[in-house]
């Protein structure tokens, strides 16, 4: 029996669209269908290289493209209000990170997609790293024992050419800041990893780039299990990306998974032996840039999902709870006060 195949339209063919142009061609049941972009040419560049018709409007799209799926790679900010309108079109919906930048916009895209029947994707493909899906499993298996801390840890470099080149990165009303942008999947990583957090206190700064939005942050986190946290972001590391890791230390456990992008295990011991030690080595990979390699998988997920195989990997509530925690260290470096989880509506 032959299995059907999918039309995808990618919507904003800027920096992170390759990554998804790559994984759309290697996923056998997505076919790209449309691109669009508001930059004309860079529309039409897309369109050419990829031989599929081109658009400047996602309206346009929505009512002249053959599409099953939307998958939205444009400004944070618009996110959300993309998804609701592809949503009421009747397709699915696939939103890179963050889904949106206030509680409100992701669940008015999570209701728009509940109402309209159809799927609400968003991209975490970092939980997809194999060092991670090795730490993810040690987890389950309750191989730490009790979890003392952890702490995600994102040092890399963003020139003021990097914002310079795309006006809206860095505002407040279509980006955010580092730990928004830059740190989201890491964010997600320590509450999906470690659990549910009770509350945050932190402080952000705005020490270098020229930006409405913070280059540098710091997190403190109580985790409901008792467990405690830390996040540390920073955008200005000098010359080039360092360092994005997490570190988690339990009571019969220790690990950190480093590199630039959570891609190496660069420690792993735990009290009792288990046959997943032996994959230590081989899970550690090279990617060529921190985006990493999580697209492929993410996609073959989507198709998955979409074919009723599978349960998605990150679907709408999932992204909400990382934006959540972004959105409670963002009221606490404004108030300076500890901010509890969930946050109490109208706070963002």
């Amino acid at each position: 029996m032959t299995k059907r195949t999918f039309d995808l339209a990618l919507v904003g063919c800027g920096r992170i669209s390759k990554n998804h142009f790559d994984a759309i061609a290697k996923t056998d049941g997505l076919r790209l269908s449309a691109v669009c972009d508001v930059d004309e040419a860079r529309a039409r560049a897309a369109g050419t290289e990829h031989g599929v018709p081109w658009f400047t409007s996602v309206d346009d799209l929505l009512r002249d493209a053959a599409c099953d799926i939307v998958a939205l790679c444009t400004p944070s900010g618009l996110h959300a209000p993309q998804g609701v309108a592809a949503a009421k079109a009747g397709k699915h919906v696939l939103s890179e990170k963050p889904m949106a930048t206030s509680l409100a916009a992701a669940d008015e895209l999570v209701d728009a997609c509940d109402a309209a029947g159809v799927h609400l994707f968003v991209v975490k493909q970092n939980r997809l790293n194999p060092p991670i899906q090795l730490v993810r499993r040690a987890v389950e298996k309750g191989r730490f024992g009790r979890i003392y801390l952890a702490n995600v840890t994102v040092r890399w470099q963003r020139p003021q050419e990097y914002y310079d080149a795309a006006p809206w990165r860095g505002t407040w009303e279509f980006d955010g800041g580092a730990i928004m942008n830059q740190a989201s999947h890491y964010v997600d990583l320590i509450q999906w990893l470690v659990g549910p957090v009770e509350s945050v206190v932190a402080k952000t700064a705005t020490q270098a780039r020229r930006i409405e939005a913070e280059d540098s942050g710091a997190a403190v986190l109580k985790f409901r299990s008792g467990a405690l946290g830390v996040i540390e972001v920073n955008v200005l590391t000098f010359p080039r990306n360092l360092e994005g890791s997490i570190t988690i230390l339990g009571e019969k456990g220790s690990v950190k998974i480093g590199g630039t992008a959570v891609n190496k295990v660069e420690h792993w011991q735990f009290a009792e032996y288990d046959d997943d030690d032996k994959l230590v080595d081989s899970v550690n990979t090279n990617p060529p840039n921190v985006y990493g390699f999580g697209h492929l998988g993410y996609y073959q997920n989507v198709l998955a999902v979409l074919r009723g195989e599978a349960k998605p990997d990150t679907d709408g509530r999932a992204g909400r709870k990382s934006l959540e925690l972004i959105l409670a260290i963002y009221e606490s470096a404004r108030t300076g006060e500890t901010v509890p989880i969930p946050l109490k509506p109208g706070t963002v």
